[in-house]
């Protein structure tokens, strides 16, 4: 017969140390992209001015649902990686929401506009690093829920 701590740790696997670390990180990550949709949000005419021409017209143009998007993205990436950080298992959805949201938002800055004429190859760089992110988060809360890291 086993005791009740044995049997509430059957299908876990320890909890590594790293994935604290990635997870406070994953944390920082994700409220840097809370506070440039803050500062995208609370742009004014003034500041707008002070862009080139190029850049002040790129975003004038964004639509609703890729604010939307960029949104999701970035509240969906510091909720799942503050649940990654308490252990707990709305982690998952939260990262999912967030992918998707990264995914509506490049393809609009990507596909529809012309963020890469406007910002050019050096323009990549960073969407493609938020890209590979939010698919190392949903893959990183995949495998604590398997490991049984969350609760």
């Amino acid at each position: 017969m086993t005791n009740s701590t044995e049997q509430s740790n059957e299908g876990k696997s320890p909890l590594p140390k790293w994935f604290t670390i990635a997870a406070a990180l994953a944390l920082v990550w994700n409220l840097l992209g809370v506070m440039a949709f803050i500062g995208q949000m609370m742009m004014t005419p003034e500041m707008m001015a002070e862009l080139p021409k190029a850049e002040q017209e790129l975003y004038a143009s964004v639509p609703l649902w890729a604010t939307i998007a960029f949104a999701c993205a970035v509240f969906g990436g510091a909720l799942g990686s503050l649940a990654l950080l308490l252990k707990k298992s709305l982690a998952q959805p939260l990262l999912i929401v967030s992918l998707a949201g990264v995914t509506v938002q490049m393809f609009h800055s990507f596909v529809i506009s012309n963020s890469f004429e406007v910002f050019g190859p050096g323009g990549a760089i960073m969407p493609v690093m938020v890209v590979i992110i939010a698919i190392a988060l949903v893959r990183l809360a995949d495998k604590a829920k398997t490991n049984g890291w969350l609760n």
